[in-house]
């Protein structure tokens, strides 16, 4: 019951927009939480049961999500219901993240990425449609129906697609997590349906045109470079990754010759050179996409209110519920936003617990894939972008940052890959059911 709970987590995080924009408009703003009462009961069901991993990761957070709630009602300002929504981010679904991780193992993971390459094909023949339609069609419409489209401005007078997603961002990511399995199933083919492996391999392709975001492309990048770390480690992937480069040189051959193709490609390349002249060159693209204000933060973190101006303000509903329009009341950038609404001692409690966290991960992906698994190091390809400093205020940023972070270390766990020559002894499950280690578990 509990597998089949992260099952729905995981199909509501990538068909929740399709209910908000086609199927269910009149309910679009409930339907913004509709993964919550999932995670809660899940996390509550281990809680009841003993079973909820000890983590200080874990056990900080919640105080900190429920210092939080007191704070922005004494000191902050001093709404329950913004309270409530901003400390869920803390207190459900980072905790499920843990959940999701002790109700999962390895062989989950895999199951769950054979499900990715199959909805991969038909996002990419969606994402496709939205790109050549105008923002008035009904595959285009925003949330609650709205008339005036989903897509956000591109170039060429083409609109990045949002996908099944209330907006483009979940695209970006749904891609980008696609990668890290169609590239996982390249290097370790067996059992996997080799034609929906090519077709998803050729929905990954048209996605990089297709979706005019610079931020996909970049990851993209990250996460075949993280392939390529690992195979020069371990030689039995050398021919696997070759004939992948093969496979992928052959599918953009052939997409090159196709005039959609060549068009999203030329709104794309459009996108890319102009973006990268007014943001002052491709180094400054990608420190600003990476580190995102972060540096700033830090720097005027001092200056914030000691308790900040409480927790939830700085998500599109606190700043709905307060004020009755969409505004950045705090920060778009995360960290900002995070200090603006905790202060600096919970604020930065809360970055340095990510940080710890995603470097706990990465030691043991690290480890893994010096011993010829190369799942969980891939999977760190993603998880390295969107854990430490995604945008947790958004729901769907929120909802791919606890799957993948979940998935990482259900990756870590169960029926161990034959592996030729291990460099560590597998004293492992690196974090094991128990969760004995610091940290992660």
């Amino acid at each position: 019951m509990l597998k089949r709970a992260v099952w729905a987590y995981f199909l509501l995080l990538i068909f929740e927009g399709a209910l908000r924009k086609w199927f269910l408009p009149g309910l679009a703003t409930p339907l913004l939480i509709i993964r919550d009462p999932i995670a809660l009961w899940v996390v509550y069901k281990l809680w009841n049961r003993g079973e909820l991993p000890k983590s200080i990761y874990l056990t900080g957070m919640v105080v900190i999500g429920l210092l939080g709630i007191i704070t922005a009602l004494l000191f902050g300002h001093g709404s329950l219901p913004v309270a409530i929504f901003g400390a869920r981010i803390l207190m459900i679904h980072f905790p499920f993240m843990f959940a999701m991780g002790k109700i999962f193992d390895r062989e989950d993971v895999i199951d769950l990425g054979k499900v990715f390459l199959w909805i991969t094909i038909p996002m990419a023949i969606l994402i496709a449609a939205q790109f050549y339609s105008p923002q008035s069609a009904w595959v285009n419409r925003g949330v609650g129906g709205d008339l005036e489209g989903a897509g956000f401005s591109g170039a060429m007078g083409y609109f990045r697609p949002p996908g099944t997603f209330s907006f483009t961002n979940g695209n970006s990511f749904f891609f980008n997590m696609a990668t890290v399995f169609v590239v996982y199933f390249w290097l370790n083919p067996k059992n996997v349906n080799k034609i929906i492996l090519i077709g998803a391999s050729i929905g990954v392709l048209m996605s990089i045109p297709l979706s005019i975001s610079r931020s996909l492309f970049f990851s993209m990048i990250i996460t075949v470079f993280f392939a390529a770390v690992g195979s020069s480690l371990n030689k039995k992937y050398a021919p696997k990754i070759m004939f992948a480069g093969i496979i992928v040189f052959i599918g953009l051959l052939v997409l090159s010759q196709m005039e959609f193709f060549k068009t999203a490609t030329a709104a794309f390349t459009d996108r890319f050179e102009s973006a990268n002249t007014n943001e002052g060159g491709l180094e400054s693209v990608i420190a600003d996409r990476y580190l995102g204000g972060m540096i700033g933060a830090l720097k005027t973190s001092a200056e914030q209110d000691f308790f900040g101006y409480g927790i939830g303000m700085g998500t599109n509903v606190g700043s709905k519920l307060l004020t009755g329009g969409t505004v950045f009341l705090i920060s778009e950038g995360e960290w900002g936003r995070v200090i603006g609404e905790q202060g600096a001692i919970m604020g930065l409690g809360i970055i340095f617990l990510r940080l710890g966290l995603s470097f706990k991960l990465l030691t043991h992906g690290f480890r893994r894939m010096l011993s010829g698994d190369l799942l969980p190091w891939l999977l760190l390809s993603f998880a390295l972008l969107i854990i430490p400093q995604g945008q947790w205020a958004q729901p769907t940023s929120l909802g791919f940052s606890t799957l993948v972070g979940g998935l990482l270390i259900a990756s870590l766990r169960g029926v161990e890959p034959e592996i030729d020559q291990p460099v560590f002894k597998r004293e492992e499950n690196l974090i094991n059911i128990d969760y004995k280690m610091e940290g992660a578990g």
